[in-house]
């Protein structure tokens, strides 16, 4: 079996939708005699910041020496990155090794009624579980798919979880309040097992800690048991911070991604370090912390990819991390010419994302559609259109056009679905702009 063929039966699974419940991953992992029970492993939920939070807390865990496995999705440069260690994407050889094993596992539970048509994400989730368990890691950083209580990461035995934001996205699967979200998301919290929250609204904060009570699993709140005071951006590339919490304050932290939230999912981050040392008995957490946040790389979010001209990615896939890119900007590169390549999924609320891009002065934007499924039709943009917003019919034809007008001081910022992002990113690879952090 080549590394496509592995992949390609993977994708096979992909008509069988996103289906939320538990029975069918279960059934999967039964029959492996449950990897996920004798895994260590970290759970980490929310709508926005999960993925750096898991980066961020990955290499803090790597700074101490240990053998980390990290679930993330989706991926931007290779489908192997999915299920990692220490960074490192899955071999191919593994991942093919691993197909081998659960293609006639999956063909068996097909032809069982009750637990037929397992989806792409279960089959994956349960990949995840035992490759961690054959490699003998120290622990797992596993992210949720979508919402948390019915999401097939959650047959998982956690020591600790983590919720980082809520905010209004999946509503036709997770429901059309914030509470109904927060509902779904604090379903990952465990009985007596603690909990980590990010810089979250009050509904949903008021759902989470009721959970926590009814589950007696103590709770580490962002603003109240730790917190994260933003100082400056950094003169290089990224930003820098204060962080306090019951242990005591650490001065002038910096992080190398770009974005005054990202210093709260790098505070997010860190409790959650300080209580994993806290519950395996590790002492002075602190000394790693600099160091470790350092090392953080995650593709895709106000990445830069070129210097000159100036090229950034950010997969700002929702509304509610569009108003944190729209912020960013706004602080990041007052008084510059941005502009802006846009796409996203039709399920998205695409208006309320292309408005707030308007919000900035002295911005162009281009929108444009891409080749993935569900990626928005041109016609449904077309109303979006004004003086300063066009639409182009190939993302490749805007990118050129944008290239060429782009004067020094000018900004590029290609955003919206992380599927659109990651092609942009692709051909820029390609072209050799990849000489940025």
């Amino acid at each position: 079996m080549t590394i496509e063929e592995a992949i390609e039966w993977i994708h096979s699974r992909l008509p069988f939708g996103s289906r939320p419940g538990l029975e069918r991953v279960q059934a999967l992992l039964k029959k492996i005699n449950d990897p996920q029970e004798k895994v260590t492993t970290i759970h980490i939920a929310g709508t926005n910041g999960k993925g750096s939070t898991v980066t961020y807390l990955r290499c803090l865990l790597q700074e101490l020496g240990l053998k980390v496995g990290t679930f993330t999705s989706p991926y931007i440069e290779s489908f192997n990155e999915r299920i990692a260690i220490n960074g490192r994407a899955i071999e191919d050889r593994q991942l093919i090794q691993l197909v081998e094993k659960f293609q006639p596992l999956v063909n068996d539970l097909d032809q069982v009624p009750a637990v037929a048509g397992i989806t792409e994400f279960e089959t994956l989730t349960a990949m995840a579980f035992d490759h961690f368990l054959q490699e003998k890691i120290d622990v797992a950083i596993i992210e949720v798919g979508l919402g948390g209580l019915l999401d097939s990461t959650n047959v998982v035995a956690p020591i600790l979880t983590g919720i980082t934001t809520i905010g209004m996205d999946h509503t036709e699967i997770l429901g059309d309040t914030i509470e109904a979200i927060a509902q779904q998301k604090a379903g990952i919290i465990k009985p007596e097992i603690p909990v980590v929250t990010g810089n979250i609204v009050e509904p949903a904060l008021a759902v989470i800690q009721e959970q926590a009570v009814k589950m007696n699993s103590p709770i580490y709140k962002y603003g109240v048991d730790y917190e994260t005071h933003y100082l400056h951006p950094d003169e290089e590339w990224g930003e820098v911070f204060d962080f306090a919490n019951e242990a005591g304050k650490l001065k002038h932290l910096k992080i190398p991604l770009l974005g005054e939230h990202q210093t709260e999912n790098a505070g997010m981050a860190i409790e959650l370090f300080f209580v994993f040392c806290q519950l395996q008995g590790i002492r002075e957490p602190q000394r790693v912390i600099a160091s470790g946040l350092m090392q953080a790389f995650w593709p895709a979010r106000m990445e830069r990819v070129s210097e000159e001209p100036l090229v950034i990615l950010d997969g700002a896939h929702n509304d509610h991390a569009m108003r944190r890119l729209v912020q960013n900007v706004k602080k990041e590169f007052k008084g510059r010419r941005i502009y802006f390549l846009f796409s996203a999924i039709r399920t998205k609320n695409i208006h309320e994302m292309v408005e707030l891009l308007k919000q900035i002065p002295r911005s162009r934007r281009y929108l444009t559609t891409f080749a993935y499924p569900k990626a928005v039709d041109l016609a449904d943009l077309r109303d979006l259109e004004d003086e300063e917003t066009t639409i182009v019919s190939l993302w490749q034809f805007g990118l050129a056009e944008i290239l060429e007008k782009m004067e020094p001081d000018d900004v590029l910022i290609i955003t919206g679905s992380l599927y659109f992002v990651s092609q942009v990113r692709e051909l820029l690879g390609e072209l050799g702009g990849n000489n940025g952090a």
